[in-house]
C-alpha cells in the first residue's frame, strides 16, 4: 500500500507541476493551430504570456512559500539535546555516485547544519534519514552519501546512525523511530528546510514523535516579497517547490499521514 501510495503521488506531481502545466498549455496552442481554431489559439497564447511574465518579473513561488518558512523560529536555541533527525533531500546522489564526490542541491543547508550540530550537541544521538525518492533510482541511496561524506570531513560516525530505506517524509518518521527507540523524556531536534517543516513535523507527531523543528534553507526574502525581479528560472523553481509542498500537505493530510 505505501509503495503505491509512493507511485502515485510521484506520477501525480509529474502531471501537476507548474513546469508541465506551462507545457501543456503550449501543446494546447500548438493543437489549435494545427486544428485551425486561430482564435483560441491567440487567447491561449496571450494567457500564457502573460503567465510567464507574470513568473518571471515577480517572485510567486515566494509569495507561496513564506507561509510555510514563517511558521517555525529561524535559528532556534537549545539547552539541552538528546537527539538531532536530519532528513534526506539534500544530495544529488546520482552525481555523486557518477563523479565520486559529495554533490548536493540547493537544500544543502540541511547537511551543513548537521556538521554544525554534531559539533555544537556532542553527546548528542544522530539519525540521518533518506532514502531514494526516484521512482527508477532506488540504488542510489542519500544515506550512503553522508555517511561518505562525514568520513571525508573526520566526523566520528561513533553517534551518528543511518537510515537509508525511506522513500519520503511519512517513511523518513517511520523507519527512523523505529531504529533509533526514543523515549518520551528526551528532547530531539528536527532538520529540514524551512519550507517543508510544517509537512515533517506534522508527519512526525502523527508518528507519535516529539520533535523541536530546526528549519534551514529558507527561500523567501522575507520584507522584501513584492518586488520586480526578473528570473524565470529561479522563479519558476520556487513556485515548482511551492505547489509540491502545498499539495503535499493536503496529500498527506486526507491520507491520515500528518496530524
Amino acid at each position: 500500500m505505501e509503495s503505491g501510495f509512493f507511485y502515485i503521488a510521484k506520477l501525480t506531481w509529474l502531471l501537476i507541476a507548474p513546469e508541465s502545466l506551462l507545457l501543456f498549455w503550449l501543446s494546447w496552442c500548438l493543437l489549435c493551430l494545427c486544428l485551425g481554431s486561430l482564435l483560441y489559439a491567440r487567447r491561449l497564447l496571450l494567457g500564457l504570456t502573460f503567465t510567464c511574465l507574470l513568473i518571471g518579473f515577480f517572485p510567486v513561488g515566494e509569495w507561496l512559500l513564506y507561509p510555510l518558512e514563517s511558521r517555525y523560529q529561524a535559528n532556534p536555541q537549545f539547552n539541552q539535546v538528546d537527539g538531532i533527525i536530519v532528513l534526506g533531500g539534500a544530495e544529488n546522489v546520482r552525481l555523486a555516485s557518477i563523479w565520486q564526490q559529495t554533490s548536493v542541491n540547493a537544500a544543502g543547508e540541511r547537511l551543513l547544519a548537521l556538521l554544525s550540530l554534531l559539533q555544537r550537541y556532542p553527546q548528542s544521538k544522530v539519525i540521518f534519514t533518506g532514502g531514494s525518492g526516484s521512482m527508477t533510482a532506488q540504488h542510489y541511496k542519500s544515506a550512503d552519501m553522508v555517511h561518505a561524506m562525514l568520513q571525508q570531513y573526520d566526523v566520528s560516525l561513533e553517534q551518528v546512525a543511518f537510515e537509508s530505506k525511506s522513500r519520503n517524509t511519512h517513511e523518513n518518521a517511520l523507519f527512523s523511530k523505529t531504529l533509533m527507540q526514543p523515549s518520551k523524556d528526551e528532547t530531539w531536534l528536527l532538520v529540514t528546510s524551512a519550507w517543508h517543516m510544517p509537512r515533517a513535523m506534522a508527519v512526525f507527531c502523527q508518528a507519535d514523535w516529539a520533535v523541536l523543528p530546526y528549519p534551514v534553507d529558507f527561500r523567501s526574502l522575507r520584507h522584501h516579497l513584492l518586488r520586480l525581479d526578473w528570473g524565470f528560472a529561479k522563479h519558476l523553481g520556487n513556485l515548482n517547490q511551492a505547489v509540491k509542498e502545498w499539495v503535499g500537505l493536503l496529500a498527506y493530510h486526507w491520507t491520515d499521514r500528518s496530524c
